[in-house]
């Protein structure tokens, strides 16, 4: 592997640009550094250096539908979005609630080798809620498995759902809840208030998101266990995690791009690209997201990228699957939303999006920081740059986006993994 150097960037967007040298996978100089021989260069122009983007919330589909993303596809998405790990969500067929199923989805990412795949661990036996998978098994092998989840289905049995955080805390492990009581969602569609009313859609409450996060932080602050909660998605969920944070409770949170961005206004075209799992919410919920993530209360920017295939998504809203992609755009999103907005400035986003997902996630080698020694997961972005979003020109397999068309900031330029290229200029490699 050649040696790069990055000349002229901006570590953090701060201070006067200089040039980062790495040699065997590491960073080994950052200063005014001389071009010598053999050395692989990136003109960075000025261009803001932040660590590795970490996902913790990726639907690769592989195994099983392949016709709408394989874990090859999903992981050029995600170096050309900036990202070095990515965390592989367990509602596959088989479903990854075994050894044989996460080493697989483990040794494919391994091979391809532009992200680290890391496989989320399936918590109860085929996501049916009824009994706990084999979490130590999955978590002692070649996977090394460190986060558990139904995401997809909530674990709304609270017997279990104790049971598995009580467990988790001698793996040392984090459970993820999809949040989402599923009683109060039968055949919901949209998020109940007047819109969804006046459009004729089921509603579906905030109170089903956040009576599941309540329970599970007093299960959590008990069990002495670390509780992830995925994509939150209303202002209520925020004040939730507020209040377990102060009283001490081992919960972090995650949000995403399009609750940060979108709202519930964009049903009103019956168009089933913007239905999504939890739906999407109020104005006044996606503005305290920002508020709560800019402040800490949420940790960090999750994609929940969700392909899916045409006739799944080309049809009536009420057949419609539920998701989006997300890989490739969210650096964009967040530019947009939390940036260009100044409640984050690009250190901030490094927190977000690189930090603490790295710290969930137990990634002790990603989101370190950009210094000397340190591993060279790094990605480069264009702050100024614009680009236009076109679903059929993303690397995903789907092209089920909801910014299609959208004019959005920041372009990923190059993203390294260990010293090693893996995406520039828009190509892989």
């Amino acid at each position: 592997m050649s040696p790069v150097l990055i000349k002229g960037a901006r570590p953090y967007g701060e201070g006067d640009p200089v040039d980062v040298l790495v040699e065997d996978g590491v960073i080994t100089a950052i200063g005014s550094v001389k071009a010598a021989d053999g050395v692989e260069l990136i003109d960075a122009k000025g261009q803001v250096l932040l660590p590795g983007f970490v996902d913790l919330h990726t639907h690769l589909r592989e195994p099983g539908r392949e016709d709408t993303e394989t874990i090859e596809t999903g992981s050029a998405a995600a170096a050309l979005g900036g990202y070095t790990a990515v965390f592989a969500m367990a509602n596959t067929d088989p479903v990854a609630d075994n050894a044989v199923v996460v080493e697989h989805v483990w040794r494919r990412g391994q091979e391809i080798g532009l992200v680290d795949v890391h496989p989320v661990g399936a918590v109860t036996v085929g996501l049916k809620g009824e009994k706990l998978a084999e979490l130590g098994t999955m978590n002692r092998s070649a996977a090394g498995v460190r986060v558990f989840s139904d995401d997809g289905l909530c674990v709304a049995d609270p017997l279990l759902m104790r049971r598995a955080l009580e467990y988790s805390t001698s793996l040392d492990v984090v459970i993820a809840q999809h949040a989402e009581e599923p009683r109060l969602t039968v055949g919901a569609q949209a998020h109940e208030g007047e819109r969804a009313a006046r459009l004729g859609y089921t509603g579906w409450p905030a109170s089903a998101e956040e009576s599941i996060v309540a329970r599970d932080c007093l299960l959590a602050f008990h069990a002495g266990a670390r509780l992830h909660v995925c994509h939150v998605s209303t202002s209520g969920t925020a004040d939730v995690l507020r209040w377990a944070k102060d009283r001490g409770t081992k919960v972090s949170a995650e949000v995403t791009p399009h609750h940060l961005l979108l709202t519930d206004e964009r049903l009103a075209s019956y168009d089933p690209v913007n239905k999504v799992n939890p739906p999407l919410r109020t104005e006044v919920d996606a503005e305290k997201l920002r508020a709560a993530l800019a402040e800490g209360v949420i940790d960090c920017v999750a994609t929940d990228h969700a392909p899916h295939a045409v006739q799944d998504k080309d049809c009536e809203w009420s057949a419609a699957r539920p998701g989006m992609l997300g890989l490739q755009t969210a650096l964009s999103i967040v530019a947009e939303t939390m940036v260009r907005t100044g409640l984050l400035d690009w250190r901030g986003v490094a927190r977000v999006m690189s930090e603490r997902p790295a710290e969930i996630g137990n990634l002790p080698d990603q989101g370190r920081p950009i210094e000397v020694g340190e591993p060279a997961n790094l990605t480069l972005v264009d702050p100024d740059a614009e680009w236009t979003v076109s679903g059929p020109e993303l690397a995903s397999i789907s092209a089920n986006t909801p910014y299609e068309g959208m004019r959005l900031p920041g372009v990923v330029t190059a993203t390294l993994l260990r010293g090693r290229i893996t995406a520039r200029e828009g190509k892989i490699g």
